[in-house]
């Protein structure tokens, strides 16, 4: 029971409340619990529960994509919902029950195998089976000393930069005698000083001319958006707003701002979109692709001025469940009123879009958590982005703590990249996020609206653009194979 509250108190370190600190207690609570505890299944029935609570309440969103815009009946979207947040609570339960196996000795526990275990299990929840890696630690320290590990070793060093912190507290708290908590202490502060100190350091640079932009979020109810009438609705908030966005470089709609693939736009609405290119505005808009008949690609587009060729970026991670089916999982997905729900992907590397003076690595929806993927559209370094482009609509999610959440996620992004981030949505949270990591405009959740700003694009190299998450990840597998060797020689010591 108190593994499961500290787990709800560790929720509440993320955004919207933003509150860093809260998150080294918790986990410096579940460690201290932890570290007596010599029995591996013991140690991931702790985290196991520490995870029922952070994921609880940290994504019980999901709920509502399920039940109220994608009809499934209540109890039985109560039940998937419980159900994933069980299996998401694996993975704190893996990193603690790893933990206490390879452990030798409390110090080596805390400051070691525990920070490693935790990271690494954060790492693998991002990946396996396509990755869910919603709430990952790190994502706590958007603000705070830690972000300034974030543009050296990603989202995953500063979750083992938390994890450590955390661990020297419970080490601190566990500890008898003036010397090791002295110790301790030093080690919190010294991570906490360093952190600070790195993020003073401008990383990269401002390149090009100011650029000015518009984004428009036109607050479309999801629950119409796709049922008779829903293109009507989808026009009358849209077009409204295009026509007054003349003034910008960049004019950006949302994910999937109409419910009909691109082909099949009604000529008037297509010639509406064409019109801010003629009028000397660039403009990338979220659309469907359909390609050949009956496969479905979620898509952007842009169109410079005067014309030319578009260019489009397709979605290429794709959620499960939502826009593709796993295998053997049919008939759950037909339980829900699902549009377009078996799409296609988009290749793995797709050029920048070069649109208003800038070079723009677009991303959709979701896509955004995935900081190793992101990185791709570094591969050419002639065609280095200049900024970053996220198209979502969360509207399948009201104004629930997934629109924040989002947010908080892009400027982890901003931070690792040194890059700013445009993000347009249908309901929020539509916003200007600068390379800092900072939000310096951002439109209110469901509200109908232009968001008017102007940034420049930047250009040079963060740490995490050289080498990705390798560090991060190299200093993982050292702890825990240098742990596994200590276990083993202490194991035939006896």
């Amino acid at each position: 029971m108190l593994c499961a509250l500290l787990g709800l108190v560790h929720a509440f370190a993320f955004a919207p409340w933003q509150l860093p600190w809260l998150q080294w207690l918790a986990l410096a609570g579940l460690f201290a619990l932890t570290l007596p505890i010599a029995r591996p299944r013991e140690a991931a029935l702790a985290g196991f529960a520490f995870g029922l609570g952070w994921f609880g309440l940290g994504v019980s969103w999901v709920y509502v994509s399920m039940h109220v815009y994608g009809e499934m009946p209540a109890l039985l979207a109560a039940a998937a919902t419980a159900a994933f947040c069980a299996f998401l609570a694996l993975y704190p339960a893996l990193a603690l029950g790893l933990a206490t196996r390879l452990a030798v000795g409390k110090t080596t526990k805390a400051l070691l195998v525990l920070p490693c275990a935790w990271a690494g299990s954060e790492w693998l929840r991002g990946v396996l089976l396509t990755g869910f890696p919603w709430l990952a630690s790190g994502y706590a320290h958007t603000d705070g000393p830690l972000a300034g590990y974030a543009p050296l070793i990603g989202v995953h060093g500063v979750t083992l930069v938390a994890a450590l912190v955390a661990g020297s507290l419970a080490l601190m708290a566990r500890s008898r005698g003036r010397m090791p908590a002295l110790v301790t202490a030093a080690i919190v502060l010294a991570l906490l000083a360093c952190g600070e100190a790195l993020r003073g350091i401008e990383w990269t640079e401002p390149t090009g001319d100011p650029l000015r932009v518009q984004l428009l979020q036109g607050n479309v109810p999801q629950n119409l958006k796709f049922a008779d009438g829903g293109m009507r609705l989808s026009e009358e908030a849209y077009l409204p707003l295009l026509r007054a966005a003349d003034s910008a470089d960049l004019v950006v709609l949302p994910e999937s701002v109409f419910p009909l693939p691109l082909a099949h736009l009604p000529e008037q609405t297509f010639d509406a979109l064409a019109e801010i290119a003629r009028h000397g505005s660039a403009l990338i808009f979220g659309i469907f692709i359909e390609e050949p008949r009956g496969h479905y690609y979620n898509s952007a587009v842009g169109l410079a001025p005067g014309g030319g060729e578009p260019q489009r970026y397709s979605k290429r991670h794709l959620v499960p469940f939502g826009e593709f089916i796993p295998r053997g999982f049919r008939w759950f997905v037909d339980l829900m009123q699902m549009p377009i729900g078996d799409q296609q992907r988009g290749d793995a590397y797709q050029p920048p879009m070069q649109i208003a003076g800038q070079r723009i690595a677009v991303n959709i929806c979701y896509e955004d958590l995935f900081g190793a993927e992101i990185l791709q559209a570094w591969r050419d370094p002639a065609q280095a982005p200049t900024l970053l482009l996220n198209l979502s609509n969360l509207g399948w999610f009201d104004d629930s703590l997934a629109l924040p959440q989002h947010l908080q996620i892009s400027r982890l992004r901003a931070l690792e990249t040194g890059r700013p981030v445009l993000r347009a949505t249908n309901t929020g949270a539509t916003a200007i996020i600068d390379g800092r990591g900072r939000v310096v405009a951002q439109l209110p959740h469901r509200t109908r609206g232009v968001l008017l700003g102007e940034l420049h694009g930047r250009g040079g190299s963060t740490p995490y653009l050289r080498w990705g998450d390798a560090p991060a990840l190299g200093a993982i597998l050292l702890g825990l194979l240098t742990s596994g060797i200590v276990a083993i020689r202490a194991a035939r010591s006896r």
